[in-house]
């Protein structure tokens, strides 16, 4: 097993390996890109939120306040658990999004009007999609979403090493060095051009 055989065998077993991942993060940013093309797809007249329940709620949230500590209380205080995300539009209102890869819900607080909502978010695929593309990190306290995040930094590395062992493969093959460079340029000044001018 030579030097130049392994580069060749681990770039060929990483893109199949990293194949899920490829289709993940291609697939999702068509869907980021040209969300309201398939928005039109799920306009069926249903709602995309119902509401699970609207009842009296109170708790102190000052501003100074550990949001993620708010959360985690409003969470348990609803009897629901999960990963979950805080945001705070406005001084009277506070909101904690739990999520899944194939549900969600968000709990609305209005400190005004001392009421707590849940509203449950029907399924759709391209959000399921853009939700896998989206999460990551090591904010969430579970060991599954820790093993999601350690995953993606797998497989993030995983397609450094697949574009190393390209470009070493196509400096080996003196044949498709000048294409090869030329292509690789084209791509390197398309991208430097947009990351001017945008």
């Amino acid at each position: 097993m030579t030097f130049h055989r392994f580069v060749r065998r681990l770039h060929l077993y990483l893109g199949l390996f990293l194949l899920p991942w490829f289709l993940l993060y291609g697939i999702s940013s068509v869907l980021f890109s040209h969300g309201r093309y398939f928005e039109g797809l799920y306009n069926d007249g249903k709602p995309n939120w119902t509401v699970r329940f609207d009842r009296p709620y109170r708790i102190e949230i000052p501003a100074s306040a550990d949001q993620r500590a708010a959360g985690e209380r409003i969470l348990r205080d609803a009897g629901l658990k999960g990963a979950f995300g805080t945001y705070r539009p406005n001084g009277r209102e506070f909101h904690v999004y739990v999520y899944d890869f194939w549900s969600a819900t968000q709990l609305k607080y209005y400190a005004d009007r001392g009421r707590l909502v849940a509203e449950d978010r029907r399924f759709r695929l391209d959000h399921m999609l853009t939700g896998m593309h989206a999460r990551g990190g090591f904010t969430q306290s579970s060991f599954l979403d820790d093993a999601w995040a350690v995953t993606v930094d797998l497989a993030c590395l995983g397609m450094i090493a697949w574009i190393a062992s390209g470009l070493y493969m196509w400096w080996k093959l003196s044949q498709t060095r000048a294409w090869g460079a030329l292509a690789l340029a084209g791509g390197a000044t398309h991208f430097a051009l947009f990351l001017l001018v945008l």
